[in-house]
């Protein structure tokens, strides 16, 4: 599910000058000691870890990529200075570390050393300690891109789109609230500040912290208020609901607008409207972006740009997502996204977040085009099988997932803990109805050795041994998950899909629309295998590895939490929820109160039967799309109530092992 490239890591040296033998002073003499050279400076304070964690304690752009030679000390090919931080210091010139560098290491070893602050006011002194566990909570997990390779007018198009994802950043942190707030943390904390960087406003993110009262980058821990709805109606009761309920909510609740002004008297504004002091220079600097490229090489992708740009001054984003659909892996060498597109930001999941994926194309994504493309109807005929009536099968023409390897992520995608790790875009309008979207699989997430040996051990801790040997090695099953889960998006009653007239987010609502609608992918992801290891297309053992990995993810979704510290439904963890509950039920996993985790050390395990999977999954494919297909919101909340708010699946059991590693917290780095 988620091919990080190596740094070229060198040493660095230290020349030493010689001295003729007969002006060689004596040893022990006061000349000998004024001349001799000094000794080079170790920087072995602090493990690769701890330097890395107090960076983000200290809101440093500063990572140890690796101890390369396996000194234990940090060298100056070793580290990069990552981007989305408040400036930029160069760490090493001429293969050597810069003054500002001694500087930074310094401070991070004494930080590191500092004993605990101790005085002031408790509740000050609380919220401190609250927010560094918060920070404590994500590892920073590198995303590098090395560009050095890239002509002169491709290097321009880079320099575009790092200003392209400054202006997105500005623009998304006004859409949710986080700008209004920031000039309330405090001066000279450096650990709030970082989490109100990392975490995109004041709010705890992490799944120890977020329901702490009291943990905020800001004293009195203030509520953002998101933008796209008026304060005063943000503050009653149910708001989504009431405005839900409203005769005017399909102008209200479109996704590109947002609401303006007081009690009855509401109205929809457009965002090109309302953001218009934002949108205007993102409109210039995409066709900037556009100008530096090579018109014979890049076409698709300049036609693009220049439709988004367009959209960023009139609001109308369907041109821009033709333009978009017709690019591919064989016509473009980059992967561009800006856009306003995914609700899941926002309490009432109605309105769309403004983001920008910027990502290089892996070919490798080729190959399994050319094994699914031929039997996406297949794929699309045995879901609606499942799902059942009203719904009826469709003639689907999508494309299949591109990998990306992401170089960027900027605005709604950038989250403080993980990453999307696959997208099937755009979410309205006739590209999305029409299935000629695009549907991405990120490649170069979570395949870095830290992420993988977290990610082992974590499955170690929650299953047995004997189901852990079918537990897979690299990306590839996690990868296929995730392919067939962003397929899943286009296949079926999808989010435009309408039953007795209505869409699912009027029939469920917005909340529990977002979770059926993933709820469904990911149960696509794993009835799809099936159909494909039938037809040959994939082993016997990646099928097998692929339920696994699925379980695994499920798990580490179910210990970030059920609900967000405001209340509101986290779609992945409940959908997490019911497939796990789903899975018990069926007996294809069991919990063993007897068995021994795999790593030898914790009693207690799930143990996952094989020979049950397959049908499990046929009747949770059943169930889920038969729901959706329905408008059937009473099954919904009852599957919800069940899984998520009630005893059946063993949340805590499963927070309390997955908890012990601290979750990707991803930080980015170019070499130009």
């Amino acid at each position: 599910m988620r091919h990080l490239p190596l740094l070229a890591l060198a040493l660095a040296t230290v020349a030493c000058k010689g001295d003729k033998a007969g002006d060689k002073p004596a040893p022990g003499t006061a000349t000998a000691a004024r001349d001799a050279a000094p000794a080079a400076r170790r920087y072995d304070a602090l493990p690769r870890a701890e330097l890395n964690r107090w960076a983000v304690r200290e809101n440093l752009p500063l990572y140890w990529v690796a101890d390369a030679d396996g000194d234990k000390a940090v060298d100056p090919a070793e580290v990069v200075t990552l981007l989305f931080y408040p400036d930029a210091p160069r760490w090493m010139e001429g293969g050597k570390f810069t003054a500002a560098f001694d500087d930074a290491f310094d401070r991070l070893v004494a930080a590191a050393r500092a004993p605990a602050p101790t005085g002031g006011a408790p509740d000050e002194q609380r919220r401190r300690e609250l927010v560094a566990q918060d920070l404590d909570q994500g590892v920073a997990t590198l995303v590098h891109s090395d560009l050095s390779a890239l002509s002169a007018g491709e290097q321009k198009f880079v320099d575009h789109m790092l200003e392209v994802a400054r202006l997105i950043d500005l623009l998304f942190d006004r859409q949710t609230g986080a700008a209004a707030l920031a000039g309330q943390v405090p001066d000279g904390d450096r650990a709030s500040a970082s989490l109100f960087r990392r975490n995109r406003g004041p709010a705890c993110v992490g799944p120890a912290t977020e329901t702490e009262p009291a943990c905020s980058a800001i004293p009195g821990a203030p509520r953002p208020r998101v933008d796209v709805y008026p304060a005063a109606l943000q503050a009653q009761d149910k708001f989504c609901q009431a405005l839900e309920q409203r005769p005017d909510h399909e102008a209200l609740l479109a996704p590109f607008v947002v609401v303006r002004g007081e009690g009855d008297a509401l109205k929809a504004v457009p965002y090109t409207e309302a953001y218009a002091e934002q949108m205007a220079p993102l409109a210039d600097e995409l066709v900037r972006a556009a100008d530096a490229l090579d018109p014979a090489a890049e076409p698709a992708l300049i036609a693009y740009l220049r439709a988004a740009a367009t959209a960023f001054t009139t609001n109308d984003w369907q041109p821009a997502d033709e333009a978009w659909s017709k690019m591919n892996a064989e016509n473009s060498k980059w992967y561009v996204r800006v856009a306003p597109d995914e609700v899941y930001w926002e309490p009432c999941a109605h309105k769309a977040g403004f983001h920008l994926t910027f990502a290089r194309i892996n070919q490798d994504s080729l190959e399994w085009q050319r094994k699914l493309v031929p039997v996406q109807q297949e794929m699309e005929a045995a879901i609606a099988k499942a799902a059942g009536a009203p719904y009826q099968a469709r003639t689907v023409t999508f494309h299949l997932p591109d990998f990306i390897d992401i170089v960027i992520n900027a605005g709604d995608d950038r989250d403080p803990l993980g990453a999307t790790i696959g997208q099937s875009l755009p979410n309205w309008g006739p590209v999305a109805n029409e299935g000629r979207g695009r549907t991405v699989a990120m490649s170069n997430l979570y395949t870095d050795p830290d992420s993988q040996a977290s990610r082992r051990a974590q499955a170690e801790s929650l299953l047995d041994a004997a189901s852990m040997r079918s537990y897979g090695a690299g990306a590839v099953p996690g990868l296929l998950s995730t392919i067939l889960h962003e397929a899943t998006h286009n296949l079926g009653p999808a989010a435009e899909y309408k039953v007795g007239g209505k869409t699912d987010d009027q029939v469920f609502g917005g909340p529990i629309a977002s979770v059926f609608e993933e709820l469904k992918s990911q149960s696509g992801a794993l009835f799809l295998v099936e159909l494909l290891r039938g037809k040959g297309m994939i082993s016997d053992e990646l099928a097998v590895q692929s339920y696994v990995d699925a379980i695994v993810w499920a798990f580490g979704h179910i210990s970030q939490g059920m609900y967000t510290g405001g209340g509101d439904r986290k779609a992945y963890s409940q959908l997490a929820a019911v497939q796990i509950g789903l899975l018990l039920d069926a007996g294809a996993l069991r919990w063993d109160d007897a068995a021994t985790a795999a790593n030898g050390a914790d009693s207690g395990a799930f143990v996952i039967d094989p020979a049950k999977i397959v049908p499990a999954v046929d009747a949770m494919m059943q169930l889920v799309g038969g729901i959706k297909a329905r408008g059937d919101k009473a099954a919904a909340e009852e599957l919800l109530a069940r899984y998520v708010d009630g005893k059946a699946v063993p949340q805590t059991i499963i927070a309390e092992r997955m908890r012990r590693f601290p979750k990707a917290s991803f930080v980015y780095a170019v070499t130009r």
